[in-house]
């Protein structure tokens, strides 16, 4: 028999109980995500705490993830909430070698708090709380047996078993790991289910009776680094409060237009596609966008106006904002007005030529050209409501961001890099400008402070999408400071004044500095 002596030495009789937490923890967050695949994703244990700690983090910590992670953001939360309950489990397992009291209280205090998490989560029943419960009984008795096999004594004193068959414990160890593995697994595995993805290849966007027009190619843009006019759907920047993509299948969704309506109205998918599509291209901007940011981009939406739909529910005259919510809960408030003035506001339900990506809001999202997405641009989309401005605060206005969020006049130098070694000669410096609803009518280059040399635009898509520019620099050898600005269609200069984000979109010019030689 292969056995060790408990006092061997200190980090003998620390290693056992540290790995008895470790994996009591594992198995308790696997049967979590197990059980969270039939009681929904945001009740899962660690997504729900997850939740809670975005809606509670101030908004200075969710710009500087945004603005320092990007979409690694989320990934980055989960990652950090498992290692916190991991490396608590060393400690607790270690603290609880003589006194397993102490672990089974941690462990009754983390299923309540996942618990309580998962049943705050908006849309939330009595039953979010099962994957907690689950997770909470797995672990009690996955404690109990791993320190039995690991020959723990709960004593005073001395240790009554003088030795431990350490074969036994790897066995169990394996086991323990290998359920927790295969727990999580097939809990992320169910999570994601193949509905959605097989009910998005299966569907089939009808033709649009208003198609946009496909832009003609333009040589004088042939620049490496400068954005396309499109955006591929896998390039296309994704900010939202969800820690996971929801999975929705087509066949089983439906939408509720209600509130300040003559006629409630409740569509399915199908619904939505018989109705007439408009085909429009539109860019889209986040307000968390820094001046030069990644989290902007131009696509080819598929949808049916949204101002028909409301037409038919009747809104009440006194109904100045629709409120959309996504299928997680999330809420976002749109100016009754803005919706209703003409522009191309949409149901969306296509994306650059194919169906919404699941990541982008398959089955069917908002877009409404001219405002920033918070205000804008809900995916996922399962319920309207239309209310007033002073009744309902959506997910962003309660944490202080602008109730009505235009987007501004801005431009982006995206080559040369900041920083980037040009040789002297004709550098070409280019970009893109936007300014959604109210077009890009000039764009302006400066060298080092100097005068505003006007460059050349590419095409115009519409007034709602962005212009590429085209600037020809006779670069001098030296370190240089570049800086781009642009007018909008109504005529009014981009504003140099530096403003961030908060709370309703960033102002200033982009500059970059480069290198000559």
């Amino acid at each position: 028999m292969d056995v060790i002596h408990p006092s061997a030495s200190g980090r003998g009789r620390l290693a056992g109980p540290a790995v008895v937490g470790v994996l009591t923890a594992a198995i308790a967050l696997g049967v979590g995500e197990l059980v969270a695949a039939f009681t929904g994703p945001d009740t899962s244990p660690v997504l729900a705490v997850g939740g809670v700690m975005v809606d509670a983090s101030p908004e200075w910590l969710k710009s500087f993830a945004i603005r320092t992670l990007g979409t690694l953001d989320k990934p980055a939360l989960v990652i950090g909430i498992v290692a916190v309950l991991l490396g608590l489990s060393v400690a607790v397992g270690i603290a609880s070698r003589r006194r397993p009291r102490l672990a089974i209280g941690a462990l009754l205090v983390l299923g309540a708090v996942g618990a309580a998490a998962a049943a705050s989560r908006p849309g939330n029943g009595i039953a979010s709380i099962l994957s907690s419960l689950a997770a909470t009984a797995a672990g009690l008795l996955a404690y109990v047996r791993l320190r039995d096999a690991a020959g723990l004594d709960a004593g005073p004193g001395p240790p009554t078993i003088p030795a431990y068959d350490r074969r036994r414990f790897l066995r169990a160890g394996a086991t323990a790991a290998g359920i927790a593995v295969a727990a999580g697994g097939i809990g992320r595995m169910l999570a994601s289910r193949a509905g959605a993805a097989d009910s998005r290849a299966a569907a089939r966007i009808p033709p649009p009776i208003e198609p946009t027009p496909s832009p003609p190619p333009d040589p004088s843009f042939d620049v490496p680094g400068v954005s396309p006019y499109r955006t591929p759907n896998a390039d296309f920047y994704r900010v939202d409060t969800s820690l996971f993509v929801p999975s929705v299948d087509a066949a089983a969704w439906s939408l509720r237009v209600h509130g300040m309506v003559e006629r409630e109205l409740r569509l399915e998918y199908a619904d939505v596609l018989a109705r007439p599509m408009i085909e429009r291209d539109v860019t889209l901007a986040c307000v968390s966008n820094q001046i030069g940011g990644p989290y902007v981009g131009n696509a080819t939406w598929v949808g049916t106006r949204l101002a028909d739909l409301l037409d038919e529910a009747g809104v009440h005259p006194d109904a100045t904002q629709l409120v959309s919510r996504s299928v997680d809960g999330f809420t976002i408030g749109t100016p009754t007005a803005i919706v209703m003035d003409g522009r191309d506001a949409m149901l969306a339900v296509g994306m650059n030529g194919e169906p919404l990506p699941l990541e982008h809001g398959f089955p069917v999202r908002i877009v409404i050209p001219g405002l920033y997405g918070y205000v804008s641009a809900t995916k996922w989309l399962v319920d309207l409501e239309l209310t007033t401005l002073e009744a309902y605060d959506a997910y962003w206005i309660a944490r202080g961001w602008a109730k009505e969020a235009p987007v501004k006049t801005q431009s982006r130098i995206d080559t040369p890099r900041p920083g980037a070694r040009v040789d002297a000669g004709s550098v070409p410096v280019a970009g893109v400008a936007w300014a959604q609803h109210r077009g890009i009518y000039r764009v302006e280059v400066r060298v080092d402070g100097g005068p505003w040399r006007e460059a050349t635009l590419g095409l115009r898509g519409s007034i709602d999408t962005w212009r590429q520019w085209l600037y020809r620099w006779d670069a001098t050898p030296g370190r240089h400071v570049l800086a781009v600005r642009a007018t909008d269609g109504d005529g009014r200069l981009q504003t140099d004044d530096r403003a961030a984000p908060f709370p309703d979109g960033a102002t200033g010019y982009h500059e970059i500095s480069v290198e000559v030689s």
